[in-house]
């Protein structure tokens, strides 16, 4: 007989994402979240091994830098269009 013990809660406030973790949060693909962080819009830290990791803060500021160039850039673009 094997008893099996529940796992353990998860922090509803994850403070660590790895690359694939850090597309869901940001409803990427996983190639999107590779060529933001090799172009350098979203900054991120290597493992010893090599593989990108994300701080929460990195992301929801990220989100936040998005959400505020939105409307420039749209107005940007629009007039663009016009010359």
């Amino acid at each position: 007989m094997t008893v099996s013990t529940p796992p353990l809660p998860r922090p509803s406030r994850q403070l660590v994402f790895t690359s694939s973790q850090a597309a869901v949060y940001l409803g990427v693909s996983l190639a999107t979240i590779r060529r933001w962080t090799d172009a350098g819009h979203i900054s991120c830290y290597r493992t010893p091994g090599g593989q990108r990791r994300f701080s929460r803060e990195q992301l929801d500021g990220f989100i936040t830098s998005m959400q505020s160039d939105t409307p420039d850039r749209g107005r940007a673009h629009a007039g663009a269009a016009r010359s």
